[in-house]
């Protein structure tokens, strides 16, 4: 995932059983294919090229079995190990708080929720009959990553969408080195999770 093309657009496949969703840069071209193993005990996401999946470029697992405190690892195709990204435990109850690590078990990046308040109230209505169908259109939580000077260097939002299915991520300041892979990673997986949590 070199090279992007900001700002990047996820979308969920809402018709399939799997947890599943498609990376397009700003071009509209498919950067990424993520697919969740549906009945792991522990998470297994597979980041293929495109949507024919005939070409793996990451893997990402977590370390623990179902936990909310559990890290989640990267690797590319050919094993090596990228870095991994772990939620804040019960800081994360809250308000959603995961740090990006590198290689070398390193804090680079932590992604924060911008308003827990947005996400409280999504989630609250979105239980109610008929009114939960429209909440995706009212509701958009925002991520930021920040890196250890707390500058904002990416931000994920969620666009205004039915059941949830459309976020966007935006550049806000040039990444450093080749972390784009790791920064990417860890915001498809952090995707997966918050969107499984409401």
């Amino acid at each position: 995932m070199k090279d992007l093309k900001f700002p990047l657009h996820f979308s969920f496949n809402i018709g399939t059983l799997s947890n599943d969703f498609t990376a397009k840069d700003a071009e509209g071209k498919t950067v990424a294919y993520v697919k969740q193993k549906m009945f792991k005990l522990k998470e297994a996401i597979t980041i293929y090229s495109d949507t024919t999946k005939t070409k793996v470029d990451y893997t990402i697992a977590a370390n623990k079995w179902l936990d909310f405190s559990a890290a989640y690892g990267f690797k590319d195709a050919q094993g090596n190990n990228l870095g991994k990204v772990a939620r804040k435990g019960w800081t994360s109850i809250w308000k959603a708080n995961y740090e990006i690590i590198d290689q070398q078990d390193k804090l680079q990046y932590r992604v924060s929720e911008a308003n827990p308040w947005v996400k409280v109230l999504d989630s609250m209505l979105g239980e109610i009959p008929i009114l939960g169908f429209f909440t995706g259109y009212f509701f958009h939580p925002t991520y930021n990553v920040t890196n250890l000077r707390d500058e904002v260097i990416v931000k994920l939002k969620k666009e205004p969408s039915f059941f949830g299915k459309e976020f966007k991520v935006e550049l806000i300041k040039p990444i450093d080195n080749d972390d784009d892979d790791r920064i990417m990673l860890g915001l498809m997986m952090m995707v997966l999770l918050e969107r499984r949590r409401g």
